[in-house]
């Protein structure tokens, strides 16, 4: 499905909910036939990577001007004490690691260079490498979401990440992108993902992708049925 015959919503049709799904491989899934009740959203792909995602949601939100996004799709877990695989869960903020300087251990972010993303205006701070994210009061949240450019190969760039970001529960590949296109454009973004493998992990063969989609479908569809205002957190 595209986003070409925006379908009706539970919002207002002039003002309605735009979720976001990263992949044609995540999509197919989120939406086989019976697996999503029509009528909760208008939805579209969001484009594989934080380049994508961004062009991507910037174009979708300019045209449609939803009231509020949703990003759903999967990632790998940093602890399975924090999501386990196959489970899903939202997040407060949302975090860039690779915009910066150097590589490894000596890597530096934005911050640490003095040069933000984006700079201070009309009154909102300057964007380095994390934004907040907006979620129903009622949802469980995992901390930290860490959007990277490149999945973590193993355990040493799986370390250096988490020392640099204290507290990332999982990782994907879009989220920061979307919200950062969302930010600019005053639009409340939350973000579902479900754990499909453990960050570090890279054999398909042990990554449980269909659990992990149908686990980020259910609690999309929870979090836009409640109609509940959505906070920054």
């Amino acid at each position: 499905m595209t986003d070409t015959a925006p379908m009706p919503t539970r919002e207002s049709p002039g003002a309605p909910t735009l979720l976001l799904v990263p992949t044609a491989r995540e999509e197919r899934r989120f939406f086989a036939d019976g697996a999503w009740e029509r009528g909760l959203a208008l939805h579209a792909l969001a484009g594989f990577g934080p380049v994508a995602a961004a062009a991507r949601t910037a174009a979708l939100v300019a045209r449609l001007a939803p009231r509020r996004v949703l990003l759903a799709g999967i990632a790998g877990t940093y602890s399975e004490d924090v999501l386990p695989v196959g489970a899903a869960t939202c997040f407060d903020a949302v975090a860039l690691d690779g915009v910066g300087a150097g590589a490894g251990a000596g890597f530096r972010l934005p911050s640490q260079l003095g040069l933000p993303q984006w700079p201070a205006a009309d009154g909102a701070a300057a964007v380095h490498e994390r934004l907040a994210l907006a979620r129903p009061p009622a949802a469980r949240a995992a901390g930290l979401l860490l959007t990277v450019c490149a999945a973590s190969d193993g355990a040493t760039q799986t370390g250096e990440r988490r020392e640099r970001h204290p507290g990332a529960g999982a990782e994907d590949m879009e989220g920061f992108g979307v919200a950062l296109a969302c930010a600019l454009a005053g639009v409340p973004l939350c973000i579902v993902r479900g754990a499909s493998n453990r960050v570090g992990e890279r054999d398909p063969g042990a990554w449980h992708i269909d659990e992990a989609i149908d686990s980020a479908r259910a609690l999309a569809a929870d979090v836009l049925a409640t109609g509940a205002a959505w906070a920054l957190a």
